[in-house]
């Protein structure tokens, strides 16, 4: 984190135990994680829109409408061809390496 500030914040006592419950189990590494995930889920519910908003529903479907858009087949199909070329590039590799392996002497059995 490039940009990181510290703030000093009071919570329940229950909320700290919780905190710490979801730490002690593994869930997260830090108890500023469970922080940042916290605030993470509170600007994503901010932004959220209410059902019942149909104003900005059909707003942002107009926008959605009117941003540009890509067509998935010729992305499929590149896609497709550079991971097909990659996969015959290391069948090639796995196949030179396999010739340029020196054979292993045979032991002679003792008569």
């Amino acid at each position: 984190m490039a940009n990181v500030e510290k703030l000093s914040i009071a919570l329940s006592s229950d909320m700290v135990r919780s905190i710490k419950d979801a730490v002690d189990s593994g869930d997260y590494a830090t108890t500023s994680e469970v922080i940042r995930d916290a605030v993470r889920l509170w600007r994503f519910k901010r932004i959220s829109v209410d059902p019942s908003d149909t104003e900005t529903i059909r707003r942002l479907v107009a926008e959605a409408l009117d941003s540009p858009t890509v067509e998935a087949e010729p992305v499929f199909a590149r896609l497709e061809a550079k991971y097909a070329a990659l996969s015959a590039e290391r069948a090639q590799s796995r196949g030179a390496k396999r010739e340029k392996a020196k054979p292993v002497a045979k032991r002679r059995r003792r008569p």
